[in-house]
């Protein structure tokens, strides 16, 4: 299960790789991809995805014309990085620097003196307009060093980074003569010239790793979430309300873009598989009433060394399965129906759940779900897997907890809800 987990994080460097590497599966599966411009005829029993942005992805299967509702898990598919700006070059007689500047909050020390790739997407001309065409160095090309300890003795007494000065990643030595979109149009097969522009990141190229029952890989957050929501949405029996898979861009950002999951990316998709099927102006928002969230997005695992940065009584350990997050001021959206409803549905599937609060003195980051919710209001509870060093280049988790989420969402999946008006919700 984990190799299948590297295959398909090294398969997405950039969130535009990973919606593409997903639409693939999809597709290999038998879904069919709609276009959001175009009309959408549904057929009950079969699968479909959409995609937004090249960034953003939305999958669902129809069970039956009568369907009760939505069970949908999302994930994001972005990862903290260096954007390559768009005039990318800082040449000196020594050196030929990269113009970069940060997307999203990352553990800065952890890009250093780290053979980088290149990845992204680039934007080129035709005689019918613009193409987008996906592109991946792969190889490395790109290194971001350290200050020797020589010439900085204070280097290990803590340390600051200038993202404008410190995070800037060397390309090549002065006498370098091939340019960075020289050598993007030759990896692409297009003219140089025919380049309009680009959206090009930083990555780390290198391959995860299973070691003494744990699992260190780049982008576990969040595409350990992603890969387990997908196999679990592939897998799951069918059930009386339609499985969703969404996968959003922008999360590490703020989500408040048209991808995003603050956008209405959601709600446009599940109101246009309702109307296919409508059998009253009330089959909409009664179906939502019948639906149910997970919010995948990974959580903080104690830290061996640190740990006093946890709540003493909430506390998430690698290998103790899946993690219910909590929050009072609904960073995170789980509540009492949320969480009694999916620890029920993991108690069916024998997958072991532990709960994470943050310290009360140390607010954490919010997540898809309290978003997602501005478009559509569901019942939602934000789930995830204990990791180490969320936001480094190389991330840890446990080796277990792969198999663990997968079951959960497996089981997620499989299942139906129905509200009933006296508070009882019932599982099926």
């Amino acid at each position: 299960m984990n190799q299948k987990l590297f295959d398909y994080i090294k398969a997405s460097p950039t969130a535009y790789h990973a919606v593409a590497h997903t639409a693939e599966v999809l597709a290999e599966n038998g879904y069919t991809h709609l276009c959001e411009s175009d009309p959408w005829t549904l057929e009950a029993g079969r699968g479909y995805y959409v995609t937004r942005n090249g960034s953003s992805l939305i999958a669902f299967r129809v069970p039956t014309a009568n369907f009760r509702g939505f069970m949908i898990a999302a994930s994001h598919s972005d990862s903290p990085a260096f954007k390559i700006k768009e005039n990318a070059e800082l040449k000196d007689k020594n050196y030929v620097r990269l113009s970069v500047e940060k997307y999203g909050g990352m553990l800065c020390s952890t890009w250093l003196d780290r053979p980088l790739s290149i990845a992204g997407r680039v934007l080129i001309r035709t005689e019918e307009g613009v193409r987008a065409l996906l592109c991946d160095l792969r190889e490395p090309c790109a290194l971001i060093p350290n200050v020797a300890i020589h010439m900085n003795r204070n280097a290990n007494d803590g340390a600051s980074f200038n993202a404008a000065v410190d995070m800037l990643p060397l390309y090549a030595t002065g006498n370098e003569e091939t340019t960075l979109r020289t050598r993007i149009a030759a990896s692409l097969g297009v003219a140089e010239a025919d380049i309009l522009t680009t959206d090009l990141f930083l990555y780390n190229p290198q391959s995860g790793i299973e070691w003494n029952g744990l699992i260190s890989s780049p982008r576990l957050d969040d595409l350990q979430c992603a890969f387990c929501s997908l196999t679990g949405f592939l897998a799951a029996a069918p059930s009386s309300s339609a499985p969703v898979y969404a996968l959003f861009d922008n999360e590490e950002v703020g989500s408040g873009t048209k991808q995003g999951a603050a956008s209405t990316l959601l709600s446009d998709v599940l109101s246009r598989i309702s109307e296919a099927f409508a059998t009253s102006s009330e089959a909409y928002p009664r179906r939502v009433a019948n639906s149910f969230m997970l919010s995948c997005d990974n959580a903080h695992g104690i830290h061996p060394n640190h740990p006093e940065h946890a709540d003493r009584n909430h506390t998430s350990t690698l290998g103790g399965g899946v993690v219910i997050k909590y929050n009072a001021n609904q960073r995170y959206t789980s509540d009492g129906v949320s969480a009694a409803i999916f620890r029920l549905m993991c108690e069916e599937a024998g997958v072991p759940v532990q709960m994470y609060a943050n310290r009360a003195d140390m607010p954490g980051g919010s997540t898809l779900g309290n978003i997602a919710q501005t478009q559509v209001s569901l019942n939602t509870v934000d789930i995830g897997l204990a990791q180490l060093a969320m936001h480094s280049s190389y991330e840890t988790a446990s080796a277990a907890d792969t198999e663990s989420m997968v079951k959960a969402l497996t089981a997620f999946y499989g299942k139906s809800l129905k509200m009933e008006a006296d508070g009882l919700y019932r599982l099926k």
